[in-house]
């Protein structure tokens, strides 16, 4: 936009804000209230006059995009130009500006819904991660293979000299964990407790010592033990384990589909969540401002930075890093809003403190994390936009059409 502001209208401004700093001026020599003009411009003139440009602009620049119907997406670039006839002075506003979105195909979005089953066979593997858990380490008297732990005592050499960090007495090394290097765990398969050999390490090129990178390194390795794991049995004593203390193993096994059944009502809900928005953006494409993708961009590397504990900005993940997901949170944003603003779609308390019980239910104190929230001002103003954006989110999936697919879960967990 081009925008005028007549001379006249800012060296009117100028004398009266000049007038009313004489009026408190204080200036050596002078008694306040008694400064001449003509000092009070000297001291203040220049000051003031881009005091009144910088406010005149901004007032000038909300009446012309008033005037004009502009919903600017950020903060406008300006420059004076340099076709100043004396009489306006004129500057530039350049800004991007929200696009003008029009939903389409919406009764066309299409979605396949998992029908998650959960088989007693689903049950017993889900049950056996969990003795994997409380599981001891029992000697052996065999060969190792993977999933053995074997305690050994290690000394590695390049060259004919010891490299650094390369000894150890009594390491426990998980045969297949990859807690050691790939070469390092091969050459521990299959040794018995007193076993001793030497084999060879390659370091990968990208290893974080300069000294070993790609180099292979002679290992002499000593065993002293071989380890394999013993889990708990399926009975009451395991179910007490997980502090299930009455009801015993049957209680145990009830416990674990219901959190089974909620792991997958919750992945359901994400995918079918997905597959919406996805549907959406392919059916309604739209530019967007470039102002709000650099916004969303470093909105995303600030919560990286402060996910990742990172504090200096130049360890930061590269910006780039985050430009497709960015662009993607903006075109849906739009999108929803636009859907929200359509449809008038609201949110009542009701919902809102559904979607609270729902954060809070892993506390073991849910009835005063639920009260702390509903009696927090700042903490609703972020829960009510997420509960608002799953409305616009029913809204589409009963508009669209569903088909059903049957999938174990183990199948549909592992996808």
């Amino acid at each position: 936009m081009r925008v005028e502001l007549p001379v006249e209208r800012i060296e009117k401004e100028v004398d009266s804000r000049l007038k009313s700093v004489g009026k408190t001026a204080k200036i050596k020599g002078f008694r306040p209230g008694k400064v001449p003009a003509k000092v009070v411009k000297q001291r203040y003139g220049k000051q003031i006059r881009q005091e009144v440009l910088a406010d005149l602009m901004q007032k000038s620049y909300t009446d012309a995009v008033v005037q004009e119907n502009l919903n600017p997406a950020g903060a406008p670039q300006i420059e004076p130009s340099d076709d100043d006839d004396g009489k306006s002075f004129v500057y530039t506003a350049t800004i991007e500006v929200m696009p003008d979105v029009k939903l389409k195909d919406l009764d066309k979005i299409s979605l396949v819904k998992p029908d998650v089953t959960i088989g007693d066979k689903d049950l017993d593997d889900m049950i056996d991660k969990l003795r994997q858990q409380k599981a001891t380490w029992a000697e052996v008297n065999r060969a190792s293979k993977q999933g053995d732990r074997v305690i050994c005592d290690f000394s590695g050499e390049l060259k004919g000299k010891k490299i650094t960090g390369g000894q150890g007495s009594n390491v426990p090394v998980v045969l297949g964990e990859g807690q050691m290097l790939p070469d390092f765990e091969n050459g521990l398969t299959g040794v018995k407790a007193g076993d001793k050999k030497t084999f060879k390490v390659v370091f990968p090129k990208d290893y974080h010592d300069d000294d070993l990178k790609g180099k292979t390194v002679d290992f002499s390795v000593t065993t002293n033990s071989v380890e394999e794991t013993v889990l708990p049995p399926v009975d009451d004593a395991l179910a007490e384990m997980f502090n299930v203390e009455e009801g015993g193993i049957e209680r145990f096994r009830k416990d674990v589909r219901e959190n089974m059944e909620r792991e997958a009502e919750q992945k359901i809900k994400g995918d079918i969540r997905e597959q919406v928005m996805n549907s959406l953006i392919s059916s309604n494409p739209i530019d967007i401002p470039q102002t709000l993708k650099h916004q969303e961009m470093h909105s995303m590397q600030h919560e990286a930075m402060r996910r990742l504990g990172i504090e200096d900005h130049d360890e930061a993940p590269p910006l780039e890093k985050f430009e497709e997901s960015a662009e993607k949170r903006v075109r849906l944003g739009l999108l929803i809003r636009q859907l929200i603003a359509d449809q008038g779609l609201t949110v009542d308390a009701t919902q809102v403190r559904a979607h609270v019980e729902e954060i809070c239910e892993s506390y073991e104190n849910v009835d005063e994390m639920v009260e702390m929230y509903m009696n927090d001002p700042k903490l609703l103003q972020k829960v009510e936009p997420v509960v608002l954006e799953q409305a616009a989110i029913d809204w589409l999936i009963e508009k669209g059409t569903a088909k059903s697919k049957q999938v174990s879960f183990t199948q549909y967990m592992n996808s």
